[in-house]
This record gives C-alpha cells, sequence and structure tokens, in this order.
C-alpha cells in the first residue's frame, strides 16, 4: 500500500499499471470489475485495491493478467516497476540532492549488459 508521504498518482509521471488495466483493459474486454476478478480467482476488494493503486501488481498477478488479457506479464510488472521508481525518486528527492553522483566505467556498463544508463 502506499504510505503517507508518497505521492499521489496526479502528481506522478508513471501512473500505477492498476489505473491502465480499469481505463484500458477492462473496458476493452467489456469486463466488469466483479466480473474480472472472478475470471481471476481474487476477492473484488483485490481487485479494486490494484485498480485504484493501492496495491502493487505482484508476479503472481501478472501472471494471471497475463492468462486474463493476453498481455506479458512483463508489461505488467514493468509498468509497476517504473511506477514503484517514479514513486521513489519523488518521495526522496530531497536526499538524493545530497547523495554523491559516483559513475562506472563504460567498459564495466557494457560488461554489465547496461546499456543508456538502464
Amino acid at each position: 500500500m502506499r504510505s503517507a508521504t508518497a505521492p499521489t498518482d496526479t502528481t506522478l509521471a508513471t501512473p500505477h499499471p492498476g489505473l491502465f488495466l480499469r481505463a484500458h483493459v477492462l473496458p476493452a474486454m467489456n469486463l466488469s470489475v466483479s466480473q474480472a476478478a472472478r475470471d481471476l480467482r481474487i476477492s473484488r476488494q483485490t481487485l479494486h485495491r490494484i485498480l485504484e493503486g493501492a496495491t502493487a501488481i505482484t508476479p503472481a498477478m501478472a501472471v494471471r493478467l497475463e492468462r486474463l488479457s493476453g498481455l506479458p506479464s512483463m508489461f505488467w510488472l514493468c509498468r509497476q516497476c517504473e511506477y514503484d521508481l517514479c514513486t521513489a525518486r519523488a518521495a526522496l528527492a530531497e536526499v538524493l540532492t545530497q547523495i554523491p553522483l559516483r559513475t562506472l566505467s563504460p567498459k564495466l556498463l557494457k560488461q554489465l549488459g547496461v546499456h543508456d544508463g538502464r
């Protein structure tokens, strides 16, 4: 769940994947929340918490959503990760300016398989 100090989705550049699920996926499949919860074999309350951005998409939920929607589980996990990173950056903005920026050599980054800083 979101902490009391975490920014809201309206202040973040990256929305919670539950909002995408509610706004795009369920309507495209013509599914109600109740039917989607039944199909996913989860409670309506659990699905509501995901749809409002209060609960993260876990790997197990991503696999369920993949089966339901046809969107790969990595799609859901990547969206959740992007949201979590965006939330962390916003929450830590002040302290991050106090941490020195250090970099690894391009050679080591290449050996590690890191491209474009990712």
